[in-house]
């Protein structure tokens, strides 16, 4: 290796670390967010002096209204991404999450509180959306896999933040104080994402800026194609961008099961995270265990997910997410029965790894699938169209609670829901595969035998 590469792979690193590491504190506060709504529902429920009186109903719809923001700041960022850049779009909704988390904690009505938790999703749903393309283009292929998968389980890690916040300070700093955890990011990592998260050379060559991009190359470490290589590309490739992308062939059909795929993960992933204290404390379990519950839930989706990830680099990610939704499936059918309680214990944690930990996969295998020209939309595609699912999870969960339906009825709906997953994810295969050469960008241009092959 001569001395120029070895520089370049030195700053590659050090930007790889960057890029990762502030990429992971941006979805721990989401996956807080994600979760700290699930631990303070009983709460809610419990005392009209709060929000006002509230129903298990309307608990769930109040939980989907930060969906639907989901669903709204993703579709965006991914219209816009692909066109401004990943950098803005992240600085931007880091500040946007905060602010919507700060004004959350200071509703006293259940409309506001409502308004608070859709503005929240905005910026959830725009970063979500936005660090799988951003990783992806300063990952190494062949580690990409792992890489998304450190950062997607960012949102399982704030979920055992949230877990732990509520077990411990929800006596002293009550539903509001943990709210005001959330408005963190603001001060502790805008600042620091504003110094060190560079632009993406690669997107900055697929504008058309090549001296920028260069210059960026040059700081990143991150190569960029030799010429011979970019003309190509430029000549063969389709010139639409982002969604116009997305509807044309041969993305059109791949992208519609991907979506799917994100939906099935999601309804579990929102699901679980909102009402399983709920649940649980229906069971018999006092209010610490059924917290202890959805901690377990998260730890054992980032464990899970990570293993699954390196896995996923060696056999493809299809195949595993296949196997991760199946997992999910048979704990959550398993999980209303009278077992012992370590064996309670490992169902959950399975299902945290078949539900969340699955859809820190499918986020990887999506980041990965798309060119540059189109790898925001994408993205944003898959978690918008996926937050469908994440709404109506909260909400089918809150009907059977106010129904008075057992858990076992919601833990059956929840598996099978896990096993159309893992039929929709087994069907990409068929669409995607094939041996044919597909130019995926002006950066690059790969052999693609199946989805999970990383581009």
């Amino acid at each position: 290796m001569t001395s120029t590469s070895a520089t370049a792979e030195v700053r590659r690193s050090r930007t790889l670390g960057w890029v990762v590491g502030l990429s992971f504190a941006a979805l721990l506060f989401d996956g807080y967010d994600l979760v700290v709504y699930g631990t303070v529902v009983p709460t809610l429920l419990a005392d009209d002096s709060q929000i006002g009186r509230l129903t298990p109903e309307q608990a769930g719809t109040l939980g989907s209204w930060a969906l639907i923001g989901v669903l709204v700041g993703a579709l965006t960022a991914g219209a816009i991404g692909d066109l401004v850049g990943r950098r803005r779009i992240m600085l931007v909704n880091i500040a946007w999450f905060s602010v919507g988390m700060a004004l959350t904690a200071t509703t006293s009505s259940v409309v506001t509180f409502g308004a608070g938790r859709f503005l929240t999703g905005i910026g959830v749903g725009a970063l979500v959306a936005t660090v799988g393309a951003l990783v992806a283009e300063f990952a190494p292929e062949g580690r990409r896999n792992r890489y998304n998968a450190i950062v997607y389980s960012g949102i399982p890690a704030g979920g055992v933040v949230a877990a732990l916040a509520a077990i411990a300070l929800d006596d002293v700093a009550g539903w509001r104080g943990l709210f005001w955890l959330g408005a963190l990011p603001i001060v502790l990592l805008l600042p620091l994402a504003w110094l060190k998260l560079p632009e993406s050379p690669l997107w900055l060559l697929s504008c058309g800026k090549n001296a920028r991009a260069v210059e960026a190359s040059r700081r990143t470490g991150v190569a960029l194609p030799d010429s011979s290589a970019l003309a190509a590309a430029r000549a063969a490739r389709s010139e639409k961008v982002g969604y116009a992308a997305l509807a044309s062939r041969p993305l059109l059909v791949p992208t519609v099961l991907l979506g799917l795929m994100s939906f099935s993960g999601l309804l579990l992933t929102y699901g679980l995270n909102t009402w399983l204290p709920q649940i649980m404390e229906g069971k018999g379990y006092g209010k610490d265990y059924a917290l202890a519950f959805l901690l377990l839930l998260n730890l054992g989706a980032i464990v899970g997910g990570l293993i699954a990830s390196w896995v996923a680099d060696r056999r493809g990610a299809r195949s595993v997410v296949a196997t991760t939704f199946l997992l999910a499936a048979v704990a959550l059918v398993l999980m209303p029965f009278d077992l012992p309680f370590t064996a309670v214990l490992a169902a959950v944690a399975v299902a945290g790894v078949g539900s969340i930990g699955t859809q820190v996969l499918i986020y990887g295998l999506v980041s990965n699938y798309y060119p540059t020209s189109a790898r925001a939309a994408g993205v944003a595609w898959c978690a918008g169209f996926g937050r469908l699912g994440g709404i109506v999870g909260p909400v089918l969960g809150g009907v059977l609670v106010g129904a008075g339906v057992g858990g076992s009825t919601a833990f059956q709906l929840f598996a099978a829901v896990s096993l159309v997953g893992a039929l929709v994810t087994l069907c990409v295969r068929g669409v995607a595969g094939g041996r044919t050469t597909t130019v995926v960008g002006p950066d690059e241009s790969v052999a693609e035998p199946k989805v999970s092959v990383a581009v």
